[in-house]
């Protein structure tokens, strides 16, 4: 992974932490219960989000990389697809 798309991907996870940090605190405070999700769900979303940049790039890398046998190119696809897949 290129270290400006690791970047990229860091900050969404450190937003996501920061946003579990968050709920926990309110639930702590036991904060309203559609507060708590509606931050479940924005949470949900940067992490899916995270997910979806490190599959695309390692989808970019396995299909631009030449050096590699189609057998293992299409091993890999199919592999990435199955993750993919798993966060839809």
């Amino acid at each position: 992974m290129a270290a400006d798309e690791l970047k990229s991907v860091l900050n969404r996870l450190r937003r996501a932490q920061g946003q579990i940090a968050g709920i926990i605190k309110m639930i702590e405070e036991g904060r309203d219960c559609e507060d708590v999700i509606t931050q479940f769900a924005a949470v949900s979303r940067a992490l899916d989000r995270a997910g979806f940049a490190i599959i695309a790039t390692g989808l970019q890398h396995c299909m631009a990389d030449g050096g590699q046998a189609a057998g293992d190119r299409d091993q890999m696809r199919a592999r990435l697809e199955k993750l993919f897949l798993s966060l839809a």
